[in-house]
């Protein structure tokens, strides 16, 4: 070993020893007669020591050629630190160094690296190997490594196998786009990289394996942002003979003993919300219930008035913000900026300020007066000194567009704290929603997600009504995970496919080697997959996922630092029976 000890080993007890540590170089401070060197590694920092008089000419010499990054091993006596730094575990000692080595040198790096670095993003991503020296990069990657061993502890406890599926297989048109990969032993084929072991998983289960998990990699061709990557990792899961209930409890377990073990948080019982419940109080199917402000609906009240802005939509529905009633009009024409965006799309908005003498004071006094709106705050639960924001359109798109009020004002009032969490079940989604593009019925979940039981028998009359037998787990208005029971009957699947405008011989193309196994004795079956790089950026209190993945791409699906993807030798296009066409103006 090129070492005795690590960067961030030694303490007091070590004073006396005779040590060699090896590292990169973090600081050089030459003083003329003394010089210090702070040396990094992995596990830490400590400083080394030069004195004119008492270390080696060699040694000092030495010192005096390195500089950040450089690469080095330093031998000498651990020693009492005189000037102690209480913000490292190795600040009560220092090495006197005897001997000093130079491994390898370094050119000056392209920013700093340390927590507080002025490296831009970009920057830091062309040379990630550099920004994941910074230990708070390394922190990240440290507790996802600490997330991974800790669910692979628990699902062995609870008897499921970890068992490996392709990466290479089938192209289906359902979901995101695949990414796909020409064969060169087969011309003109192509596998697609999965987007989910899903059919893999049900095989598994129609195999007898009974309880199986995998930490797998996905890959989804789609648009990005800051909680999405075209490859990400998925904690995977299916097991055999259980009803909803049994994966509910068994899944629950598993986030509560990782909240436990690696944050040390008591997550409690998780509360379970029906779909139309969620939509109709938070408008999200994926709602933040680390503050309340439930949606209240007002039609009752509001329409048939006069006021053709409330007369006229489907939907009169707002929030109350307690305490809020003294925003001043610049405030609240900021409000108004933010619905009105077009991500948002709201054309306006209606604030009635509850005052602290009990008046009414709104944008809307010309329509009504101080006894109808004093209706209003009633069926709001509102006191004086709160705010009554409201919203009126369609039934979905204004519930979508309250929503992000609803967030924008939990954040502004302090109520998103990264460090509270707030998780729970919504169950009961719709098993099918209409395409307008495409007139048909896609999956909300996937093709083999099981229709309710109650509602089996709308599948072929009113399929937009079936509720799907499926779950999704939220935290603080991320979906961490979701499932489904499983569809584990020929017929069932083959008039779910009917539902979706599969002709029999498509069905049968992209899905036969399943159809066919569940002729052979399919046990009933259900799963779930969870996000793992969103749980690691749950549990870092990030939105970004970037951060907790070593070699992340950017938002173009690019990695600047390998410059991938790449033009390919036009010997491998022949080989592969390729043949590449100009891009057009939008894709240059």
């Amino acid at each position: 070993m090129l070492r005795t000890h690590t960067c961030g080993e030694l303490r007091s007890e070590h004073i006396g020893n005779q040590v060699t540590l090896s590292g990169w170089v973090q600081k050089v401070r030459d003083k003329g007669g003394m010089i210090w060197i702070d040396i990094r590694d992995r596990y830490g920092i400590t400083q080394l020591i030069f004195e004119e008089g008492v270390s080696s000419p060699e040694a000092i010499g030495t010192a005096r050629e390195v500089g950040r990054e450089f690469v080095i091993s330093a031998t000498g006596e651990v020693v009492e630190r005189v000037a102690k730094n209480d913000k490292i575990p190795t600040g009560g000692v220092e090495i006197k160094v005897a001997e000093l080595k130079i491994f390898n040198k370094s050119k000056t790096p392209p920013f700093i690296i340390d927590n507080d670095t002025d490296g831009g993003e970009d920057l830091r991503a062309k040379f990630r190997y550099l920004d994941l020296r910074r230990q708070v990069v390394r922190k990240n990657l440290e507790m996802r490594h600490q997330l991974l061993q800790k669910t692979r502890a628990y699902l062995s406890d609870h008897l499921f196998m970890e068992v490996e599926t392709p990466y290479l297989i089938k192209s289906t048109p359902e979901g995101a786009r695949d990414f796909v990969v020409p064969s060169r032993m087969n011309p003109n084929q192509f596998y697609a990289l999965p987007q989910s072991p899903q059919t893999f998983k049900q095989l598994l289960m129609v195999s007898g394996f009974d309880r199986y998990f995998q930490i797998v990699k996905c890959f989804r061709d789609e648009d990005l942002r800051a909680d999405r990557q075209p490859e990400f990792t998925q904690i995977d899961c299916e097991m055999s003979f259980v009803t909803r209930e049994d994966i509910l409890n068994t899944f629950e377990g598993l986030i509560r003993y990782l909240f436990k073990e690696v944050k040390g948080v008591e997550l409690g019982e998780l509360p379970h919300i029906p779909y139309s419940e969620a939509m109709s109080k938070y408008g999200s199917d994926k709602p933040d219930l680390r503050f309340g402000m439930e949606f209240v609906e007002l039609n009752d009240l509001a329409q048939g008035t006069g006021f053709v802005v409330f007369d006229s939509v489907e939907l009169v529905v707002g929030i109350n913000a307690e305490g809020c009633a003294d925003y001043t009009r610049k405030q609240l024409d900021e409000l108004t900026d933010f619905v009105k965006k077009p991500q948002i799309g709201a054309k306006g908005l209606v604030y009635v300020k509850y005052n602290e003498d009990g008046t009414f004071k709104s944008s809307v006094d010309k329509f009504f007066d101080q006894e109808a709106l004093k209706g209003w705050a009633e069926k709001f639960g509102a006191k004086p000194g709160d705010l009554m924001l409201i919203l009126a359109g369609e039934t979905n798109k204004v519930r979508k567009q309250l929503n992000e009020l609803r967030l924008e004002m939990g954040s502004r009032l302090g109520l998103r704290d990264k460090n509270t969490y707030a998780a729970a079940w919504v169950v009961d989604f719709p098993l099918l929603e209409w395409d307008e593009e495409t007139e048909r019925y896609h999956a909300m979940h996937h093709p083999f997600t099981s229709p309710n039981p109650e509602d089996l028998d709308k599948l072929a009359t009113d399929p937009g009504s079936v509720r799907a037998n499926a779950y999704d787990m939220v935290v603080n208005g991320v979906e961490l995970g979701g499932g489904s029971i499983r569809i584990h009957d020929r017929g069932i699947q083959s008039s779910m496919f009917d539902a979706l405008g599969f002709t029999k011989e498509e069905a049968l193309e992209q899905f036969g080697f399943l159809l066919n196994a569940f002729e052979y004795g399919a046990p009933p079956h259900g799963g779930i997959a969870f996000g793992f790089d969103r749980l690691c950026a749950l549990f870092g209190g990030q939105d970004s996922i970037r951060d907790f993945i070593a070699f992340p791409k950017n938002t173009s699906g690019r990695d600047v630092m390998i410059d991938s993807p790449s033009l390919i030798d036009g010997a491998q296009l022949e080989e592969l029976h390729l043949k590449l066409t100009p891009a057009s103006k939008n894709e240059q």
